[in-house]
């Protein structure tokens, strides 16, 4: 399974978002350190979810970073997120 997949997952269990996307830079970075062949080594995600309200943009990247999990977060060299309640 892709990374990007087992991240869809993830997020669609602990958030049920309204809007999910994962997109991967990972071509964007070829050259520079982290790129691995095949991408799946930097994403963007923007999210929308109302589980976010109310939470700081810091909780916010937190529970994002605790709904991925130590395991995935390792595999990757960078994240970006956007993200909306």
């Amino acid at each position: 399974m892709l990374v990007s997949e087992e991240m869809r997952q993830l997020l669609q269990d602990a958030f049920s978002p309204e809007e999910l996307e994962i997109v991967d830079e990972s071509e964007m970075h070829r050259g520079h350190a982290g790129y691995q062949e095949g991408g799946q080594s930097h994403f963007r995600i923007k999210m929308v979810s109302q589980n976010l309200s109310g939470l700081s943009r810091l909780q916010k990247h937190r529970a994002v970073h605790e709904a991925l999990g130590a395991d995935l977060i390792s595999r990757i060299h960078a994240l970006a997120l956007d993200l909306k309640p």
